[in-house]
């Protein structure tokens, strides 16, 4: 995609530069997550969402191996991982809208499965293709190598990240005749220095932004279904329940009194 590609800029977001570097034939994609990581920290505000320190490191850490692969991927994609971890025992959900550039994801540490090993998912839906799902073991509790363990396994490419400031990441992925000695051995500083050691051609430039897109009518259907088959169930005694997003972990309170009025239009 020739320098000149416009940027779509209608909603506010961070925006992700992949470069085709010729003589190595590497894809290398990075951003400044900074605005990404804010939005995410309100987000958190509003719904009363408070990960571990440990945990929020890590989700921080995923959320940019995930936004930096959605961008190298094809526009018609929605990508979503689930990165499971043995210790800390937690779950890392992410889902990622490329025809949007929406992107959304949660930390879970209710009802983690006791594992073997740590397991990687990936789900893809392209189009109107068949959903496809990949699933790779990896160590370690750092994202950023969970996610280069799938690109070798599920991708069969060498893909490598690097964080090369507070909140700025990159990604360099092997393209066919890759230099492959090249990247693997590529350093920090290496890829600091790329703009002024290899030769970089800009591609596309894409826009992301945090946003899930749930709200109060999404959730009254999910329970609508449940409140026909059996209401007492949902609510006991309670004239209203707290249900959050499987997607982004939003809080919304669902009063009885709407939930039945929502089932009585249907």
């Amino acid at each position: 995609m020739p320098e000149s590609t416009p940027v779509n800029t209608a909603d506010a977001g961070i925006e992700v530069r992949s470069h085709y570097a010729r003589k190595r034939h590497v894809l290398v994609t990075r951003a400044d997550f900074s605005d990404l990581f804010v939005d995410y920290y309100l987000h958190l505000a509003d719904h009363g969402l408070k990960p571990e320190p440990a945990h929020d490191a890590m989700f921080k850490r995923a959320l940019a191996a995930f936004t930096l692969h959605c961008a190298s991927r094809p526009w018609n994609e929605l990508t979503a991982w689930t990165i499971n971890f043995q210790d800390p025992l937690v779950n890392m959900f992410l889902v990622g809208d490329n025809d949007t550039g929406a992107i959304a994801g949660r930390v879970f540490t209710e009802n983690v499965k006791a594992l073997p090993e740590n397991v990687f998912y990936a789900d893809v839906v392209r189009d109107a293709q068949p959903p496809r799902r990949s699933a790779v073991n990896f160590t370690g509790a750092d994202p950023l190598v969970a996610a280069e363990r799938f690109y070798a396994q599920s991708e069969q490419r060498l893909a490598r990240f690097f964080q090369l400031g507070e909140e700025e990441f990159a990604l360099v992925t092997e393209h066919p005749d890759c230099d492959l000695e090249w990247l693997k051995a590529l350093t920090l500083e290496q890829v600091r220095d790329l703009d002024k050691t290899e030769d970089l051609s800009l591609l596309e430039r894409r826009v992301y932004r945090w946003h899930c897109g749930c709200n109060q009518r999404r959730m009254l259907e999910v329970l609508a279904p449940v409140m026909l088959q059996d209401p007492d169930a949902l609510f006991g005694e309670e004239p209203k329940l707290e249900i959050r997003c499987p997607r982004c972990g939003a809080r919304y309170l669902i009063t009885r009194e709407t939930l039945e009025a929502f089932v009585q239009q249907k």
